[in-house]
């Protein structure tokens, strides 16, 4: 039985009508081939319809002759309805697909059927017991009369709550049929207006200095050269502003004089957060201005060795000491010659490409270099010493003491837990006297998985959990892959039995709830020795001195943010007073010194549905906490995504999310977290999002985000629209 819609195209003007089946015509034949036809097969991968039951009931509606293949006359009339239809025949289409048998009315059975192609296609997984309490919701909610069906007139009624569905019901992916229109991009506010000073003052002010700092440097060496000649004034001019840049480029990575800083009003003036990028800008000031300094003197060599005066030919000149070139015993030709050499090798290991795919060892060694760079450099230049003599002294004195603190005492690996999609949760044996505050890291090295390496790590425990450190480790590069496997490969039962117990006293003295999903398999307790090196700041330090913390944690990005939500747990049982007699509870209106919060809005985006086992029992912990709180009145508000479930408007999954909707209204639990906060389908809409946070007017509103470069780059842009600060995680 097959649906033709009568009349649709007539809410598509004609100019429209004709580009778009000129589109559709192109790409029939690219799926049809040779035949003309498109089969079930074709028809299926075209769409992308992971359930061959839509693939079957969408093809069979399609297929209006009932012949088995399409036409493209049939093809146009299907997408004509899904695309640009009435809502009134898209529900009449939904409504066939639910209604398999063709009897012109849904039983409970069909539903469930449908329910259940629902969640695959939204890769969602539910157990037979939850998939038939979706389906009775559903269904009684529907069946108005009770009398065993739905019919279409009740599946109407149903949608009606359901604002805005029917008007955009369509196939999610039936876009690849429609032609592609230029979309407007959302507008970056150009630099310098207030929005974008709003956001970049700091750093822009620093250029500026940098800038300015340049050219008065280069001016400075060149004018005290005019009377050499263009090539020497200009070689001047770039050793100069080589010699800053040479000896300040690693003081951009002191971590402890930058997390030392952060605890000062200096850290409202200097981007201490844009450290990273401050230094590889340097890295290529230093590369662009070694090229122009070495070419200027092999201007100047080459003119000097043609010059009837000189003694020495080209080659003396730029490659041995025999013109005496130099301060030290005319060494300045054969070392700049091996520190360019040096400079680019290190510059070109150090790409992302070399970093981030499995080739960290690289990086790691030839940054190295850096320290006969500056043998060669005092060598070089007579100057040199005297710009490297502070930033060197306080270079090697953090370097001595985080050798000396980390390497003073090992520590130990006492519990291993893997979790879903190849996160490695470790737990380590606090030392003492390591403070750190909520969002720090620290850097850590495993022995026995690489003497070596270091690898910088989210701490994800609070800093009142007194005798442990938690690390959410994800399975990304070489080293974290490893990791993973060596735990998964070794023998979890080759511990004795007095181990077990002091690891069990240890969790039970803590009195806190544990964050990750214990699994009996996958759950370790070992001995394993490490060292850590830190702890370091983190822009996520400013969280606590904010009005209104927005956090988005995108995947494994949450462990910043797990250790400022359990701190935040820990503050919030802190004020909280219990009457003796009544039971009645309530909050002390008196916060800490340091935490001006008044509102957090916690925005977690997941691909996938295991993904949200991580830190689940946290999250339900801290919505039990404030159970009795108004919904207007609650200091913490969750927001949950999961990207690979399909959107209320697709065809595909309406079914199924009115359903999610319905048993999370009853339980006050989502089936799919099993937290209070329901989880919303495919990705947020960041400008209902923000305008949502800008309404309440709960104080100056600032954006921490820790995940991907990619949408830290839309949040950016979002956040200088609205005005917004915005504060993104780097290591």
């Amino acid at each position: 039985m097959a649906f033709v819609p009568a009349g649709v195209s007539d809410t598509m003007s004609v100019k429209e009508d004709a580009k778009w089946l000129q589109w559709v015509t192109r790409q029939f034949e690219t799926i049809a081939g040779e035949d003309r036809v498109i089969n079930l097969q074709e028809f299926k991968t075209a769409l992308n319809v992971k359930e061959s039951f839509f693939a079957e009931r969408f093809f069979t509606l399609f297929d209006s002759d009932g012949s088995g293949t399409i036409t493209l006359q049939e093809l146009q009339e299907g997408l004509t309805l899904l695309i640009h239809g009435n809502p009134m025949d898209k529900l009449k289409f939904l409504f066939q697909v639910y209604d398999v048998d063709g009897n012109g009315s849904i039983d409970v059975d069909e539903l469930r059927t449908v329910l259940q192609s629902c969640l695959q296609e939204s890769s969602i997984s539910l157990p037979d017991e939850k998939l038939d309490q979706l389906t009775l919701a559903l269904f009684e909610s529907a069946d108005k009369d009770c009398s065993g069906d739905i019919t279409f007139e009740e599946l109407q009624d149903e949608l009606q709550r359901f604002p805005g569905v029917m008007e955009n019901l369509t196939i999610s992916a039936a876009h690849w049929l429609t032609p592609p229109t230029t979309q407007r991009r959302l507008h970056r506010p150009r630099p310098l207006t207030s929005a974008y000073w709003h956001n970049h003052r700091s750093w822009l002010f620093c250029l500026a200095t940098y800038v300015g700092l340049h050219v008065l440097l280069f001016a400075l060496a060149a004018s005290a050269h005019r009377t050499l000649g263009i090539s020497v004034m200009v070689a001047k001019g770039c050793g100069q502003c080589l010699n800053f840049d040479c000896s300040f480029i690693a003081v951009l990575m002191l971590r402890r004089c930058l997390t030392w800083l952060r605890t000062m009003w200096l850290a409202q003036v200097l981007p201490l957060d844009q450290n990273i990028q401050f230094h590889q800008l340097m890295g290529y000031v230093v590369v662009g201005l070694s090229l122009v300094h070495t070419v200027a003197h092999v201007v100047n060599f080459a003119l000097q060795a043609q010059s009837e005066s000189s003694s020495f030919q080209f080659w003396e000149l730029l490659l041995t000491t025999r013109p005496g070139i130099g301060w030290v015993h005319g060494l300045a030709s054969p070392t700049g010659v091996a520190l360019l050499l040096l400079l680019l090798l290190m510059f070109a290991c150090s790409s992302s490409c070399i970093r981030r795919h499995g080739h960290f060892e690289v990086f790691y060694w030839t940054h190295l270099s850096y320290l006969p760079m500056w043998i060669l450099l005092i060598l070089h230049g007579p100057n040199f010493w005297k710009w490297l003599l502070v930033p060197g002294i306080v270079f090697f004195l953090e370097k001595a003491i985080g050798l000396v603190v980390s390497r003073m005492a090992a520590l130990s690996i006492v519990e291993v837990n893997l979790l879903p999609s190849k996160v490695t949760h470790l737990v380590i044996k606090r030392p003492p006297l390591f403070n750190y505050r909520p969002g720090d890291y620290l850097y850590l090295n495993i022995p026995t998985i690489a003497r070596y390496e270091w690898h910088p790590f989210t701490i994800s425990s609070a800093p009142e959990q007194k005798d442990t450190i938690w690390l959410h480790i994800r399975s990304e590069g070489q080293w974290t892959n490893r990791l993973y496997e060596s735990f998964k490969a070794s023998d979890p039962v080759d511990c004795d039995s007095k181990r077990l117990s002091k690891s069990l006293r240890m969790r039970r003295n803590q009195g806190r709830p544990q964050v990750s999903e214990l699994s009996p398999e996958n759950h370790q307790f070992c001995n394993i020795k490490c060292y850590i090196n830190g702890p370091y700041g983190t822009p996520t330090r400013r969280i606590f001195a904010s009005e209104h913390a927005v956090l988005i944690g995108a995947g494994i990005g949450i462990t910043p943010f797990a250790s400022i939500l359990q701190s935040i747990m820990y503050r919030y049982q802190k004020r909280k007073r219990v009457c003796p007699n009544c039971q009645h509870s309530w909050m002390e209106g008196i916060q800490d010194d340091d935490m001006k919060l008044h509102k957090v809005d916690f925005i977690w985006i997941n691909r996938h549905q295991r993904a949200f086992e991580w830190f689940v029992s946290l999250l339900t912990k801290l919505e039990m906490d404030q159970a009795e709180e108004t919904q207007e009145g609650r200091f913490l508000e969750l927001h949950m995504y999961m990207t690979s479930a399909l959107d209320k408007n697709d065809m595909k999954a309406i079914g199924l999310q009115m359903a999610l909707d319905l048993v999370a209204k009853k339980e006050k639990k989502d089936s799919i977290t099993g937290l209070q906060t329901r989880t919303q389908p495919g990705r947020p809409d960041w400008n209902k999002v923000f305008q949502k946070v800008a309404m309440e007017n709960k104080g100056k509103v600032q954006v921490f985000f820790c995940g991907s470069p990619a949408l830290a780059k839309v949040l950016r842009v979002h956040c200088e629209q609205f005005g917004f600060r915005f504060f993104q995680e780097n290591f």
